[in-house]
């Protein structure tokens, strides 16, 4: 009985429990549930193989670590926009004697498991064990870490991005330029990083081994375009080629207007122009005015019933809104709560947060906004600090992750669009 709680006392274990127990949930709901469910009309019949794990950009990588990198032009869909470093670790791999799929769920999952284990360690230095477990369960139990454990690049990502915010809060700066320029080699987003380490250096008051340590993150994009021009004549070819799935860079007005209202007055009225069916507004109505009902009445209401009441709402607003609701929620509701969490959390991380979403802001639609909010690993230390202090909460917001990861991990095994 007793190395039964000191095995749950113990960090490590703590990291690989959630990991284990919510890829697990994934794992069923894609293998077990997903195939036994009727095909939905946009999708594919699900099957009880290793390839429910590959969709939408797994193709590419695919396409990558087999056949290498290729540039048709400017304008069409070409592999030279995905970055390097995932596609060549497969490679390697694969190299084994594995097929890509098997090498793909490999790398990502092992991956993901180091990210939840360096985040644990890095929130308990700072601010103790409760707040590194809720952060870590926060990231685990997300329903964005379905991309975690299929053939994305989330799980390396995470791992590489959370190890330089470390090392960098420890002064570790060799360190931080080896972790983040292995993380601007992965995907583009960690350049958010330079920005981050630099104002925070310079905030800090930190030595010239801080500023050089800060531009050295940027060593795996550079080496990456140095590439590009000696195979393709186009230092910018994975730039140029981004205008394959958007037309033009900068703040989609109208494609988040046209979310929220998929999300305020329902898919049929928003395509039509005109309130056709007035009961989707009158429940999302019903549901903000109820919300800010329980908030002005939170005093006279015990915690058990207030969590109960905002538990269902959010629900409801879920069932009503769907994945443009998520979308609104994890972007905007993200950027207000990161800025509330300012003063908690370390200041590069907050700079990091606030870099990443300018960029998520700013890449010209709203594809895939939800699952780049996911992988910026400063919320999910600010969402554990705050779990820490209402675990109640903490408990609600867990079991809601809980049914939409199911959900999602059925979805991308039917290979339909989640983000």
């Amino acid at each position: 009985m007793i190395k039964t709680k000191e095995l749950l006392k113990n960090s490590l274990f703590f990291a690989i429990a959630m990991w284990l127990s919510s890829r697990l949930v994934i794992v069923i709901a894609m293998l077990l549930i997903a195939p036994l469910l009727p095909t939905p009309p946009n999708g594919i019949a699900a099957t009880f193989s290793w390839n429910v794990f590959s969709a939408w950009d797994s193709i590419w990588y695919q396409i990558i670590a087999t056949f290498g990198y290729g540039y048709t032009n400017e304008y069409g869909q070409s592999a030279v926009a995905f970055f390097p470093l995932f596609p060549l670790l497969v490679h390697l791999i694969m190299s084994l004697g594995l097929p890509f799929e098997v090498a793909g769920v490999l790398l990502n999952n092992l991956a993901f498991l180091a990210a939840l284990i360096v985040l644990y360690f890095w929130v308990e230095e700072n601010y103790g064990t409760h707040a590194a477990r809720w952060a870590t369960a926060t990231l685990a139990w997300c329903p964005y870490s379905v991309y975690g454990t299929v053939i994305y690049t989330e799980g390396l990502f995470l791992l590489f991005t959370t190890a330089a915010l470390r090392a960098f809060e420890k002064q570790q700066y060799l360190s931080v330029a080896f972790w983040g320029a292995l993380s601007t080699a992965t995907r583009s987003p960690g350049m958010a990083l330079i920005p981050a380490f630099l104002f925070a250096s310079l905030k800090e008051r930190r030595g010239m081994k801080a500023y050089i340590s800060s531009l050295a993150v940027g060593l795996g994009v550079l080496i990456y375009s140095l590439y590009c021009q000696i195979k393709f004549s186009d230092a910018l070819a994975f730039v140029h080629a981004q205008k394959g799935w958007r037309s033009s860079a900068g703040f989609d007005l109208q494609g988040w207007w046209y979310n929220l209202m998929l999300t305020v007055i329902g898919p049929g009225n928003a395509q039509s122009g005109h309130i056709q069916d007035p009961l989707h507004p009158i429940l999302f109505t019903f549901s903000i005015v109820s919300g800010c009902l329980l908030w002005y009445f939170r005093s006279k209401l015990s915690s058990t019933k207030l969590i109960l009441g905002f538990y269902l709402l959010n629900l409801i607003l879920w069932l009503l809104g769907g994945d443009p609701y998520i979308k609104i929620l994890l972007v905007f509701g993200g950027i207000y709560f990161l800025w509330l969490s300012r003063n908690k959390i370390p200041l590069a991380a907050v700079v990091y947060g606030f870099c990443s979403f300018l960029l998520i802001l700013n890449i010209g639609n709203t594809l895939s906004v939800e699952r780049y909010a996911y992988g910026i690993v400063s919320l999910s230390v600010g969402f554990g600090l705050l779990l820490a202090r209402y675990p109640r909460w903490g408990y609600a917001i867990m079991s809601f992750f809980a049914i939409l990861i199911a959900t999602f991990a059925i979805r991308f095994s039917q290979d339909l669009w989640l983000a």
